[in-house]
């Protein structure tokens, strides 16, 4: 049960800073967060690709206070855009989103986190790739959905994520399963009540499978985020079952873990999406890493004990 206090501690300015100052944190977060500007991250970018691999590229950063904050998010992605630009990779490079970074959480967030985020939506569509919303804890959800859906109204392969271990999500995935839609199925990584979520592995794990069904029967193109073998091989079971092609649906793994699984689905004919993190505030997407797989935090403990 120590994901809980992973995610408590993801919120603690105390361990952030004693987090930040060990040994062997930045081992461990390069494992993850291959770089923290955009020249750091392109040269990943070109490798990911040359392996037949794609990404979705997400600029870490959560914790904004001010409306200046969230426009310079904004202008960190659109910076983003104008350097894929010349790599012309289309939506093998396509964008993922908190709408936290955008202002959401601040007065008047949701129109905020709207203005902010359009402009980067277009931009994405003007040079061939997407963006997608990704889903933060439940009391954010009706606003990501309502941006979602203005924003398809434009851009309408604007993808969004949904979470399995939400009750609500079988509902979500009901009516966002229509043609034409992107939406990225993950188990869930913020710690929510028993009131709104399942709290245990195999609850979550069944309703990650029903809410699977119905993308693989729905009429949109299901994004599997999961890293979990027995996973896997039930997305292509169904898949079939659907008479989906490899190419109408796709597997998304983060960056750094299972890496040799990225390249196997890959060859086997399976678009398979790298989530790669870059930025300078790492702490809160590395400790949800760390939450979501006991194996994580044993790697940063060797780390640490190694370096210390």
């Amino acid at each position: 049960m120590l994901g809980p206090v992973i995610l408590a501690a993801s919120r603690s300015d105390r361990m952030r800073r004693l987090i930040s100052a060990a040994p062997g944190t930045k081992q461990v977060v390069d494992r993850f967060i291959p770089g923290e500007t955009v020249d750091e991250i392109l040269p990943v970018v070109q490798d990911l690709t040359g392996e037949g691999l794609e990404l979705t590229l997400d600029v870490v950063g959560e914790d904004i206070t001010t409306p200046a904050q969230a426009e310079a998010a904004r202008d960190a992605y659109l910076e983003l855009i104008d350097r894929l630009k010349p790599l012309d990779l289309g939506t093998r490079a396509e964008m993922s989103v908190k709408l936290s970074m955008f202002g959401q959480a601040l007065d008047g967030g949701h129109e905020l986190a709207l203005n902010n985020v359009r402009p980067v939506v277009e931009a994405a569509a003007e040079i061939g790739t997407t963006v997608t919303l990704d889903a933060e804890d439940h009391t954010t959800l009706d606003s990501m959905f309502a941006i979602h859906d203005e924003l398809r109204r434009d851009v309408p392969q604007t993808g969004c994520v949904i979470q399995a271990y939400l009750f609500r999500t079988e509902a979500d995935a009901r009516r966002l399963a229509d043609s034409g839609s992107r939406v990225r199925l993950v188990k869930g990584a913020y710690k929510e009540p028993a009131s709104v979520a399942y709290q245990q592995k195999h609850e979550i794990d069944k309703a990650y499978v029903r809410v699977l069904k119905i993308l693989m029967e729905g009429e949109g193109y299901p994004m599997i985020g999961s890293h979990d073998p027995r996973l896997i091989s039930i997305t292509q079971e169904l898949a079939r079952r659907a008479g989906r092609k490899l190419d109408e649906y796709e597997f998304q793994m983060l960056y750094g873990i299972r890496g040799d699984e990225h390249l196997r689905l890959a060859a086997e004919g399976h678009r398979m999406r790298v989530y790669t993190a870059y930025g300078t505030d790492w702490y809160g997407y590395f400790m949800r890493r760390l939450a979501e797989k006991p194996a994580n935090l044993r790697f940063f403990v060797r780390s640490m004990v190694s370096t210390g």
